[in-house]
Protein backbone atom coordinates (compact mmCIF):
# COMPACT_ATOMS: atom_id res chain seq x y z
CA UNK A 1 0.00 0.00 0.00
CA UNK A 2 1.19 3.49 -0.72
CA UNK A 3 1.79 6.28 1.72
CA UNK A 4 -1.14 8.06 -0.29
CA UNK A 5 -3.41 5.20 0.21
CA UNK A 6 -2.64 4.96 3.56
CA UNK A 7 -3.08 8.73 4.31
CA UNK A 8 -6.67 8.54 2.54
CA UNK A 9 -7.78 4.98 4.85
CA UNK A 10 -6.52 6.90 8.00
CA UNK A 11 -8.52 9.99 6.74
CA UNK A 12 -11.98 7.76 5.93
CA UNK A 13 -11.61 5.88 9.53
CA UNK A 14 -10.94 9.25 11.28
CA UNK A 15 -14.06 10.59 9.46
CA UNK A 16 -16.24 7.72 10.70
CA UNK A 17 -15.06 7.85 14.44
CA UNK A 18 -15.49 11.20 14.23
CA UNK A 19 -19.45 10.82 13.37
CA UNK A 20 -19.94 7.85 15.71
CA UNK A 21 -18.25 9.97 18.72
CA UNK A 22 -20.85 13.12 17.59
CA UNK A 23 -23.78 11.20 17.94
CA UNK A 24 -22.55 9.17 20.74
CA UNK A 25 -22.77 6.24 19.22
CA UNK A 26 -21.14 3.00 20.10
CA UNK A 27 -19.79 -0.17 17.87
CA UNK A 28 -22.06 -1.67 19.11
CA UNK A 29 -24.99 0.28 18.55
CA UNK A 30 -23.25 0.34 14.55
CA UNK A 31 -23.15 -3.14 14.62
CA UNK A 32 -26.83 -3.35 15.64
CA UNK A 33 -28.39 -0.69 13.33
CA UNK A 34 -26.02 -2.49 10.15
CA UNK A 35 -26.98 -5.63 11.42
CA UNK A 36 -30.66 -4.03 10.45
CA UNK A 37 -30.46 -2.81 7.44
CA UNK A 38 -29.56 -6.19 6.39
CA UNK A 39 -25.67 -6.04 7.09
CA UNK A 40 -24.63 -8.00 10.36
CA UNK A 41 -21.25 -6.58 11.84
CA UNK A 42 -20.25 -8.09 15.15
CA UNK A 43 -18.88 -5.49 17.52
CA UNK A 44 -15.59 -6.76 17.60
CA UNK A 45 -15.04 -7.31 13.54
CA UNK A 46 -16.19 -3.28 12.99
CA UNK A 47 -13.63 -2.66 16.32
CA UNK A 48 -11.00 -4.31 14.34
CA UNK A 49 -12.09 -3.08 10.28
CA UNK A 50 -12.24 0.66 11.55
CA UNK A 51 -9.21 0.36 13.59
CA UNK A 52 -7.33 -1.03 10.54
CA UNK A 53 -9.52 1.43 7.78
CA UNK A 54 -9.33 -0.94 5.42
CA UNK A 55 -12.74 -0.88 4.42
CA UNK A 56 -14.56 -0.44 1.39
CA UNK A 57 -16.55 2.75 0.20
CA UNK A 58 -19.74 0.99 0.49
CA UNK A 59 -19.49 0.18 3.99
CA UNK A 60 -18.48 3.82 4.92
CA UNK A 61 -21.36 5.02 2.93
CA UNK A 62 -23.56 2.01 4.97
CA UNK A 63 -22.07 2.96 8.44
CA UNK A 64 -23.00 7.13 7.37
CA UNK A 65 -26.54 5.94 6.68
CA UNK A 66 -26.94 3.63 9.61
CA UNK A 67 -25.82 6.35 12.11
CA UNK A 68 -28.23 9.07 10.05
CA UNK A 69 -25.23 10.90 8.59
CA UNK A 70 -26.85 13.29 5.73
CA UNK A 71 -23.52 15.16 5.09
CA UNK A 72 -19.81 14.31 5.93
CA UNK A 73 -17.17 17.36 6.43
CA UNK A 74 -13.84 16.36 4.40
CA UNK A 75 -11.44 19.20 5.12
Amino acid sequence: MSDVDAQYQTRAKNILKAELKRRGLTYRELAERLTNLGSPESERNLTNKISRGSFTTAFFIMCMDAIGAKDVQLA
